[in-house]
């Protein structure tokens, strides 16, 4: 066999990587068809500890790999072939790395000769997504380079499992070899320069595990049980931020009673909807007893990172805190009005596991657990039992869920929706959104991701603009064995603008549709048929209840579309808030 730039050696090199990405935790690849990447593609195809997807388009193929490696909890790889094809993977990279969500792409590239010389397909890939991600740039599989270099580059990439990772591979042709071979044949090869070039490795083969074994060091920096106990002494106040259901946010529920300090939680924090904490953060700060109740506190406590109600987040801004802490898993700058703190790095575990004494001040505002119960009782009371709108489309679906379920709600107004107004629940689930950038890009493709992930069943529930977006992404929808219902919310363009001071012409609202709502007058019934998925549209709220609940026992991907006027939720949302200023 000839090994320099041969197609056998290209397979090699790719194999070599493919294997080590599996020992470092890689169950899912995601593929998009290409030629340069067929080293890549084979290597994968032939892999036994990892499941591959495809799709045609890298920019829902790059979404798909965000979902999975949400639900998986794991690193998921990437391979696209050259040029625009990794462009296109940008809007998935990006969110990935706000929300440290791991995912390594492998972007198979023309080698140096052909680069920035009119060759064909040809652009400048290493360092393309700039600080959004890490860059290993490959050479050409060469038989100068040995392999454990390889291996142990790809080792130390991955030591953070919490970033995204570009591995450019450039590969000279030819690309397609005469026999597909596995990295066992080519070990188990008799030719005299693969032995030696292999060799070295040997061990590292046979042993199941990636060359370069890093341990990174655990974080010691948390709070001892004297500056714990200074820092209880007071009124103190629990805020939970954005986290993943992997971290076990529910254990915050114990550190609040064994503190005795109250929790106001985000729509992200998956502890929305549970009976022991204050979920109607929102809206309590809108009402004036329970904000006088909140006026009173002078500890904060702040557990994960992103909020979405902005009224939550005026509270950490503009109170005068005493003390305020902020425990994350991983260090990053989650504030952006760069508010005087002490940030702890830590999982909710061991955050919760600290020797926390009781509060001197325990109890301090059992006032707000009737408050948030009476404003339950008025969203249900002003919401279910009214017409048919998203948010009361957003509450049933809130209601619906089972532990057998999991929730991702979509960005604009249906998280902001879910945030104000979910209903208090003894079923909370875990929910799942993509609030790094907070783009309404690539939705139905994460959605699918998390589908693909497991066997629950799963909702997605968006607007119409974010499910025009995407909707190529229905071809990866159409694949799917697991349970998927997309809820589209079709208010004719993007309400949510209805909400912020866009001037308005002479009273009219001819700037706002011309210029930020975008009317379409479009319905998604041909979109569905054209991808053969299942369809139906809801006119009542029992038609959508009735049919959410077949939709939960259909195997595969079914489409119900919800029609509403284009000002029903900013004009629900003006009126709730009058009658909670009120109440």
């Amino acid at each position: 066999m000839q090994l320099t730039a041969s197609a056998e050696f290209n397979l090699l090199w790719a194999s070599l990587i493919i294997e080590e990405l599996t020992r470092l935790g890689v169950r899912h690849i995601c593929i998009a068809p290409g030629s340069r990447s067929t080293p890549l593609t084979l290597a994968a195809a032939a892999q036994t500890q990892a499941q591959c997807h495809l799709h045609f388009d890298e920019r829902g193929l790059g979404f798909m790999a965000l979902g999975l490696a949400k639900a998986s909890n794991a690193p998921v790889v990437i391979i696209t072939t050259s040029g625009t094809a990794v462009a296109n993977l940008y809007p998935a990279v990006i969110e990935a790395q706000l929300t440290q969500v791991p995912l390594v792409i492998l972007s198979a590239d023309r080698p140096f000769e052909l680069i920035d010389c009119g060759a064909n397909q040809a652009i400048m890939q290493p360092g393309i997504f700039a600080h959004f991600a890490e860059q290993i740039a490959l050479p050409c599989a060469d038989l100068q380079m040995p392999p454990a270099a390889l291996l142990s580059a790809i080792d130390k990439a991955l030591t953070d499992t919490n970033t995204v990772v570009q591995i450019n591979c450039p590969f000279r042709e030819p690309l397609y070899p005469e026999i597909l071979t596995s990295l066992g044949t080519f070990f188990a090869e008799d030719n005299p320069r693969l032995t030696h070039y292999l060799n070295p490795i040997r061990p590292w083969y046979h042993s199941q595990r990636p060359l370069l074994d890093f341990h990174r060091p655990q974080a010691n920096a948390l709070p001892s049980p004297d500056t714990l106990m200074r820092f209880v002494h007071g009124k103190g106040l629990i805020l939970v931020g954005a986290l993943s259901p992997h971290e076990n946010p529910e254990l915050i529920i114990n550190l609040a009673q064994k503190i005795g300090w109250p929790i106001l939680c985000d729509a992200q924090s998956q502890l929305r909807q549970h009976p022991s904490v204050l979920g109607h953060g929102d809206q309590l700060l809108l009402q004036p007893r329970s904000k006088h109740v909140l006026e009173h506190a002078d500890r904060l406590l702040v557990i994960g990172g992103r909020f979405v109600s902005k009224r939550i987040m005026a509270l950490i801004n503009e109170h005068a805190w005493h003390s305020h802490w902020q425990f994350l898993p991983s260090l990053q700058r989650l504030d952006p009005q760069h508010n005087t703190k002490h940030i702890w790095q830590g999982s909710i575990k061991a955050c919760c596991e600290l020797p926390w004494p009781r509060s001197s001040s325990a109890n301090w505002a059992l006032a707000l657990t009737p408050l948030n119960q009476n404003i339950d009782n008025l969203l249900g009371q002003h919401i279910d039992n009214a017409q048919l709108g998203e948010a009361q489309i957003i509450r049933a679906l809130a209601k619906a869920q089972t532990p057998q379920s999991q929730l991702i709600i979509a960005n604009s107004l249906p998280i902001r929706l879910y945030d104000m107004y979910a209903p208090i629940s003894a079923m909370p689930v875990p929910l799942y959104s993509n609030r790094g950038a907070s783009g309404i890009d690539g939705l139905i493709a994460t959605a699918c991701g998390i589908a693909k992930a497991g066997t629950k069943n799963t909702t997605l529930v968006l607007g119409d603009l974010s499910a025009l977006h995407d909707l190529n992404s229905l071809a990866i929808a159409r694949r799917l064995e697991q349970n998927l219902v997309i809820v589209v919310l079709n208010n004719d363009g993007g309400s949510i603008f209805n909400l912020l001071h866009v001037p308005k012409e002479q009273g009219q609202s001819t700037l706002i549709d011309d210029f930020y709502r975008l009317p379409h007058g479009l319905e998604f019934g041909y979109g569905a048929a054209m991808f053969g998925l299942a369809y139906n549209q809801a006119d009542s709220l029992d038609e959508f209840i009735q049919l959410y609940q077949d939709a939960c026992n259909y195997q595969g991907t079914s489409v119900i579309e919800i029609c509403i006027s284009s000002t029903q939720a900013s004009d629900q949302i003006n009126q709730l808030t009058l009658w909670i200023k009120q109440d």
